[in-house]
């Protein structure tokens, strides 16, 4: 297994498939953040990726691993990220 791509080779990629600049192609996925996190109140989804959503988990015991003594765990909010069907079909190479 190689290593991941850096955010500087995502850039470099884009730009030279689509023929930009560099430094237009980093500015698109900075803006593609930004609008991800601006919007995953709403959901946001990423076609053919996947989808970012906001779940609200309910408060609960938990327990100290350290202690085993017994913790109360308060309700909060967590972002979550749903892979898309068509992206799990396409890397793990399920038959359709």
């Amino acid at each position: 297994m190689g290593k991941p791509m850096s955010k500087s080779q995502v850039a470099a990629h884009l730009a030279s498939k689509f023929e930009l600049k560099k430094k237009t192609a980093v500015a698109i996925l900075e803006e593609m953040a930004h609008l991800a996190y601006r919007e995953a109140q709403n959901s946001f989804t990423l076609p053919g990726i996947g989808k970012l959503v906001l779940v609200a988990r309910k408060a609960r015991i938990g327990r100290n691993p350290a202690t085993g003594e017994q913790i109360q765990i308060p309700a909060k909010t967590v972002v979550k990220f749903r892979v898309a069907k068509a992206a799990k079909e396409a890397v793990l190479g399920l038959k359709k």
